[in-house]
């Protein structure tokens, strides 16, 4: 069966701070036999990228949703959309880029149940993601337990105090003379590694704390009620604080490359181990560190997506 593409109208993200889409393009990926109901699987994508991205791939290489119906054939799969005009939205609420995650929970949840043969229960419905697409997988397993019984996260934003922060410095240099609206007002396009980091980090100040930065931008020195509001989403203090809906759980994937850039397997490992700490048990939760760094890892996607419908599927 082909992908479908539908568009969702989505009121939650309808005059939203950016101006961006209120309609957006959803694919889902549905076995043919609808006599029978299946599990349920929400992918997110990383930063810089949408949900038409998963189909971009290079000359003779197979792009993850022509593998999914190998991987996963007796499942739904839909890949959602948050693309904004900063890049993404951390897949949350708020008020400087939109309501991104009432937007999944809301509104493509119960638009993808009314539409496909979905088990519509907590228990059989998942969220995959990579980066800030595996740290909104986590945030939103974590804050809507209701929703969501099992997690796959590639190198997901965490540990913000060793990968996040160690981006402030940088982007205060690159900033030197210039204020957040003078650089967007010649914005051109990601034309170099520190024009990257700079949209990366106002788009984490818009989601965080309302475009208000962490960080004092002459010297990169942290502010400190800032940056609490920051760290108060790490996917590593949630977790300390969310251990009924980790525990409810039918099984978590966390891994991430072991030379990744921005050191998100220092956040991995921060990751697992406040999972075990909250009650996750061995046997729900798969965890590994591969060889590699952060790009290239595409084929990660169809073995998490494989064990988690697994583990959704009972």
């Amino acid at each position: 069966m082909p992908w479908q593409e539908l568009t969702l109208a989505s009121e939650a993200l309808r005059d939203n701070p950016l101006g961006d889409p209120h309609e957006r393009p959803l694919y889902v990926w549905a076995p043919e036999d609808t006599s029978r109901r299946y599990p349920a699987v929400y992918v997110l994508h990383a930063h810089m990228r949408s949900a038409r991205s998963w189909f971009n791939v290079d000359p003779f290489e197979r792009s993850y949703p022509e593998q999914i119906e190998a991987v996963a054939p007796q499942a739904v799969v839909v890949l959602v959309d948050g693309w904004t005009s900063v890049g993404g939205s951390q897949w949350i609420d708020s008020s400087g880029i939109g309501r991104y995650g009432s937007y999944l929970c809301d509104e493509v949840v119960p638009f993808v149940d009314e539409r496909f043969p979905t088990l519509a229960a907590r228990e059989q419905r998942g969220l995959q993601g990579k980066s800030s697409g595996g740290f909104g997988a986590v945030v939103n397993a974590l804050l809507r337990p209701d929703l969501f019984g099992g997690v796959a996260a590639h190198a997901a934003d965490a540990l913000f105090e060793v990968t996040v922060a160690r981006s402030f410095a940088p982007a205060a240099r690159a900033l030197r003379g210039r204020s957040y609206d003078e650089f967007w007002a010649g914005f051109a396009g990601l034309d170099s590694g520190e024009t990257a980091t700079l949209v990366e980090v106002w788009a984490a100040a818009l989601a965080y704390s309302d475009g208000t930065l962490p960080f004092d931008l002459e010297t990169g020195e942290l502010v400190p009620d800032v940056w609490e509001r920051w760290l108060a989403w790490d996917p590593v203090r949630l977790a300390r604080t969310h251990a009924t809906a980790l525990q409810g759980l039918c099984g978590a994937w966390v891994d991430a490359g072991n030379r990744d850039q921005y050191f998100l397997d220092l956040g991995a490992v921060a990751l697992r181990r406040a999972l075990a700490d909250a009650g996750v048990p061995d046997e729900r939760l798969r965890f590994e560190l591969f060889d590699g760094g952060h790009g290239g890892t595409s084929w990660r996607y169809p073995l998490s997506l494989g064990w988690l419908v697994n583990r959704l599927g009972g």
